[in-house]
């Protein structure tokens, strides 16, 4: 009789700016499993990197998924074919997959996945990560989803949030989704606070629908299972959808604004914090935007509060001797 295997199995960067999706591979390998009786040991893992990366994808998620199964090898061949056959290699993609036997995450894996949270992660650092650890991997292109497949399956969770991301069937890609507004809002007035950026009540706007020719119908996140299940419920659409799937996800969590950066040391693109005292007292300047000086330590630098975040005005009653954490 053959014994199981854990397998934890990361990709990412399967989708481009044109159409395709990480999540919508991750729900056909799904479909999938299922057929293999697969053991799911979780919810599949949806996270969020390092939102200032300049080259990231549409979505910026990665996907995880921890199984237990009597035919790894299979299993790993399959899986293979479908970032093969499903990854958007013309438009620029440029997946990368990772599989890791064993049943428990080592640290050093949540300290990877936290560095690609707030920082920038060279994809041979990931690659050299990967031959340390016995990782098996298979990427296409220049191999940049490695790193955030490695990051997915180490990430640990400080705080995490559900995502329900409904599908839509191939034949309505590209067409517009045609999703009752009233409906978004009042599965708002309903679900509220237990789920959230569903519509927004200002603009008169839905925010749980994508606009671009992806799989992707609409996406309810929540803080828990029951709540993004209710809220999925209460849409209503003249399109029916081919299915849908629910995500752990750190979406919401603000977990890459919890690093402190060294203000004598910001790094390009990095993401976090920081603590210190205003020096020169916001300017509102064109556009609206508010521009002032943080000090600590002897060391200056230039803030910005845009416009669109609503806090400009916030930021205007700043005086010099302030202290502040942007």
């Amino acid at each position: 009789m053959k014994s199981s295997t854990v397998i934890h199995i990361g990709f990412d960067d399967t989708d481009s700016r044109k159409g395709m999706c990480t999540t919508f591979l991750a729900y056909k390998i799904v479909e999938y499993l299922k057929k293999e009786q697969v053991r799911f040991l979780d919810y599949p893992y949806l996270i969020r990197f390092n939102p200032n990366i300049p080259w990231k994808t549409r979505g910026n998620g990665a996907v995880a998924l921890k199984i237990e199964t009597k035919e790894p090898q299979k299993i790993k061949r399959n899986i293979i074919e479908f970032i093969k056959k499903y990854s958007a290699t013309e438009d620029g993609a440029n997946p990368g997959l990772v599989f890791y036997e064993n049943k428990e995450i080592p640290e050093h894996f949540s300290k990877f996945g936290k560095a690609a949270l707030y920082s920038v992660v060279n994809r041979n650092k990931a690659r050299e990560f990967a031959a340390r650890n016995g990782l098996e991997t298979f990427h296409l292109g220049n191999g940049q989803g490695l790193v955030g497949a490695i990051g997915a399956i180490g990430y640990n969770f400080r705080d995490h949030t559900f995502e329900l991301i409904s599908y839509r069937d191939e034949s309505n890609f590209g067409k517009r989704r045609k999703i009752l507004k009233d409906s978004v809002m009042r599965m708002q007035q309903i679900t509220y606070p237990k789920t959230f950026n569903s519509f927004d009540v200002i603009k008169n706007r839905v925010l749980i629908a994508p606009h671009g020719p992806d799989p992707v119908f609409f996406g309810v996140r929540g803080e828990d299972i029951n709540s993004v299940m209710q809220g999925a419920s209460l849409v209503k659409s003249q399109e029916k959808y081919r299915g849908y799937m629910i995500f752990r996800s750190n979406q919401g969590t603000g977990d890459h604004l919890e690093n402190e950066l060294d203000i004598q040391n910001i790094e390009p693109f990095s993401s976090g914090y920081l603590i210190g005292q205003i020096s020169e007292k916001p300017k509102i300047e064109q556009g609206g935007h508010a521009f002032f000086s943080v000090t600590k330590n002897g060391t200056a630098v230039k803030c910005a509060v845009y416009r669109p975040t609503g806090l400009v005005k916030v930021a205007a009653k700043l005086i010099e001797g302030d202290l502040v954490k942007v």
